[in-house]
């Protein structure tokens, strides 16, 4: 910050936020395994309560592999209304603390609080203020990170969940930061995890260990990115006018495909991927993009526009089949498909910065 001050940074995410509001409107739910969404053959979990999630049930997950995995999981129909109702509620009471609000979701945002409006001694005694109102007037629990920037803050409230809170300090950020493996990073997801995996990069201590030569061979545009977060760096400020633009989800396939099927079977991940953000979020754009990468590393993409926002899965499945089909038939190996939804209609209360994560953009999406 200007004038070499410290920001105190909060990291507010909700606790299993769709599931939790349903089981507290019904209390025959409250303590057994839940999912939001749809138990059809195409259903996708939206959202599951922890215990749920002892099962592995996860959002983004196909519903007939959730149901494997916990037979007894009891699935509930999305009541977006309502859940854009609690979320009003609940950056009601941000805006008590501070004007500084970046929202990523429904259910989780950036406070800025350097500025002390509630006047309280610390952001620790903030953060706890703040889930303490949002417990009495919601009936919900929530998690928080604290914190000198915005990585840090988010990876700190992962730490202490559910119904917790964990600060990290300038005086412990980097050393903290090296302990972790970088598949818990924010930003970096599966497939870049994999990929640092094979080039010896386990944990944040291996990340911090590799020059910036070394990670712009590899990761390109992203180097920066990846040098600064393994030193617990991110200069980012909280930004409350920042309107995300895009939603993407892409994958690396373990071989290369050539099978109409598999390949449309990777674009059909992709897409329940962007439409479970999409869902989350209730922001919706009117733009599909299918990206394919072939063989020998040539990148096409198809794109298809409508009048109005994509707000059907089934419509976001028809439109990416097509857009894939239309390649058809390939002149190589495909190893790479990707989905994204652009051109967002305003969402309300609602915002947030890059396709999928809070971060510069990546070769690969969690």
């Amino acid at each position: 910050m200007e004038g070499g001050a410290t920001r105190k940074i909060i990291h507010v995410d909700m606790d299993a936020f769709f599931a939790s509001v349903e089981q507290r409107d019904d209390p025959s739910l409250r303590g057994k395994p839940v999912a939001v969404g749809h138990a059809a053959a195409r259903g996708v979990v939206a959202a599951a309560s922890y215990e749920a999630r002892a099962f592995g049930v996860r959002s983004a997950l196909p519903s007939v592999t959730a149901l494997r995995r916990c037979p007894d999981l009891i699935f509930v129909p999305p009541r977006f209304d309502v859940y854009k109702a609690v979320s009003r509620q609940i950056h009601a009471i941000f805006a008590d603390f501070t004007p500084l609000i970046q929202p990523l979701s429904l259910d989780e945002a950036y406070l800025d609080v350097t500025e002390n409006r509630a006047g309280l001694p610390t952001a620790w005694a903030t953060a706890k203020a703040i889930r303490a109102r949002i417990l009495a007037e919601t009936g919900l629990t929530a998690s928080a990170g604290v914190s000198y920037n915005k990585f840090l803050a988010k990876l700190a409230s992962d730490h202490r969940k559910p119904n917790g809170q964990f600060a990290v300090t300038p005086d412990m950020g980097p050393a903290w930061v090296e302990t972790l493996p970088v598949a818990r990073f924010h930003g970096i997801g599966p497939v870049t995890a994999a990929k640092m995996k094979r080039l010896g990069i386990e944990t944040g201590a291996d990340l911090r260990a590799k020059s910036l030569a070394f990670l712009e061979q590899h990761f390109g545009s992203s180097a920066d990115w990846y040098h600064a977060i393994a030193r617990g760096e991110d200069h980012r400020p909280v930004n409350p006018h920042r309107v995300r633009k895009s939603s993407g989800s892409e994958t690396t396939f373990g071989r290369d495909l050539t099978e109409p099927a598999e390949i449309e079977a990777g674009v059909l991940r992709m897409a329940d991927d962007v439409w479970a953000w999409c869902e989350k979020a209730q922001a919706f754009g009117r733009t599909v993009t299918v990206k394919i990468k072939f063989q020998d590393f040539r990148l096409i993409t198809r794109s298809r526009s409508f009048g109005g926002a994509v707000n059907d899965r089934t419509l976001l499945h028809r439109t990416s089949l097509e857009l894939v089909r239309s390649i058809y038939p390939a002149e190589t190996g495909i190893r790479l498909v990707g989905v994204t939804v652009s051109n967002f209609e305003a969402a309300e209360e609602v915002s947030a910065a890059l396709p999928l994560f809070d971060a510069p953009p990546l070769a690969t999406s969690a």
